[in-house]
């Protein structure tokens, strides 16, 4: 039985990844090195794709290339315990919850900001006097 084998461009198309991206996650190891034809050309397996695949997901998702490349180890160890990956989505998830609470403030204070403001010029423009306050005063600033 033969292993159907495709080309980057071909990789490229069935995942939506661009080629310099393809080309980037071998060079860092996230994807081993294909095969090669006499020619040069590079040959990815369905294995590749897969990989791909999973890479692309958790990049959508937001996780680091650290937490990418752990979970693809423990990808690699299907017997293995689910704990860690539980553990690193459960930092990312987290991280994701702080960053959206200070998005939440950061567009209250800029929606306080925009209420504020009478129109007119620029030199009595209340945004404009509040983005200053919050120079001269950086612990007033969101993210400080």
């Amino acid at each position: 039985m033969t292993v159907e084998k495709h080309t980057i461009g071909q990789l490229s198309r069935a995942t939506g990844c661009k080629i310099p991206t393809i080309r980037y996650y071998e060079r860092i190891g996230l994807l081993p090195e294909p095969n090669r034809t006499a020619g040069n050309t590079r040959l990815y397996s369905l294995n590749d794709f897969s990989r791909l695949s999973f890479i692309r997901c958790c990049s959508e998702l937001g996780f680091s290339q650290t937490a990418i490349r752990e979970l693809l180890n423990l990808s690699d160890r299907p017997n293995a315990s689910c704990e860690a990956v539980t553990q690193i989505a459960q930092t990312h998830l987290d991280d994701i919850n702080r960053r959206v609470d200070r998005l939440g403030s950061m567009k209250a204070e800029l929606e306080q900001m925009v209420v504020s403001c009478r129109g007119g010029r620029v030199a009595q423009c209340r945004i404009i006097e509040r983005l200053a306050e919050q120079v001269s005063e950086p612990v007033l600033c969101v993210g400080s």
